[in-house]
């Protein structure tokens, strides 16, 4: 009975390191990461879970970017939609930080809150240089 479940253990710290892995070679360019933030190379890594959305990066700030999207309301009074812009602020790692602009589409999904207005993490460039 020790012998299962010692291989059990085994066999999820095997996959635990090979998903890491996977995940740091789509984002890794060769560049070291000092961030003990990155949701990829950090020691208190940021777990991403909960809601993402996209967004056109409005502003890029050291160590945070602004990411803006329209969403439809309905008014009931009027029958009619309308739209509404949203603004959010997101975590952007060292590690990527060059590789994003203002005016790049991005990912970015909901993680633990990191400061009082910083709730999300740029997890993916989906297009870059798009304009409005």
């Amino acid at each position: 009975m020790v012998k299962k479940e010692t291989v059990k253990k085994s066999v999820k710290a095997q996959k635990s390191v090979l998903s890491t892995s996977i995940a740091s070679a789509k984002i890794d360019n060769g560049s070291k990461c000092n961030d003990r933030l990155c949701p990829i190379h950090g020691d208190r890594k940021l777990k991403m879970r909960g809601r993402t959305f996209e967004g056109i990066i409005v502003r890029k700030l050291p160590g945070r970017v602004t990411i803006q999207f329209e969403r439809m309301i309905k008014s009931s009074k009027y029958e009619r939609y309308e739209k509404r812009k949203t603004k959010i602020h997101a975590r952007l790692p060292d590690c990527m930080s060059n590789n994003f602009e203002v005016g790049d589409l991005v990912q970015i999904a909901e993680t633990r809150p990191i400061s009082k207005m910083i709730h999300f993490v740029v997890s993916k460039v989906v297009k870059k240089g798009v304009k409005e």
